[in-house]
């Protein structure tokens, strides 16, 4: 099994270092080329998602990434990964626009809002770091909600495609890697 992270921006390094503490083959996607071989699965890192979205333009990734999407690539994005995925925005554009939810970007505020809790995924209680993170204020059928903090939904998923507000690679848990992994062999 090999998995591309999109290392344009953010905590790509971090999440690969997660995959290989599973046994899983990691490589970084910083231009066309990188996503020309065989690959099983996606990472959209946190980060900034305006300069990703930029970047994805300008490096000609944007439409071969959305179409591997849209054709059942499995992908699994974190903060920022979760705004490029959604379908709306508040008061933005969609960037890919594939995974049926409403996002509010920085909806726990600045910088000095971020915070850590443990909290229910999947049945399990791991610990969730929140770094100006979103939330999804809406989903639309066919959406799985994985995970709530006081309400607010931190945790998707919808077919092929894996969504948190939280960051999962700054924590020792690999839980969600593992979530993510069992979501790829199943679409193999």
């Amino acid at each position: 099994m090999r998995i591309g992270v999109l290392a344009l921006q953010g905590a790509f390094a971090e999440h690969i270092s997660k995959l290989k503490q599973i046994n899983v083959e990691a490589f970084e996607i910083r231009q066309l080329k990188d996503i020309s071989g065989h690959f099983d699965g996606l990472i959209l890192p946190g980060g900034e998602s305006t300069a990703m979205r930029k970047l994805l333009g300008d490096l000609s990734l944007y439409g071969p990434l959305k179409e591997m999407i849209q054709n059942g690539l499995p992908v699994f994005g974190t903060c920022a990964g979760m705004i490029l995925l959604a379908k709306e925005i508040e008061d933005e554009e969609p960037c890919f626009g594939t995974l049926d939810i409403t996002v509010k970007r920085n909806a726990y505020g600045r910088q000095l809002g971020s915070f850590r809790c443990v909290d229910e995924f999947t049945g399990k209680e791991i610990e969730m770091p929140f770094i100006r993170a979103p939330y999804a204020e809406r989903v639309g059928e066919g959406v799985n909600v994985l995970s709530r903090i006081k309400g607010k939904i931190v945790a998707v998923q919808q077919d092929n495609q894996l969504a948190t507000a939280f960051h999962p690679e700054l924590t020792n848990d690999t839980s969600v890697y593992e979530y993510f992994i069992k979501m790829v062999e199943n679409r193999r």
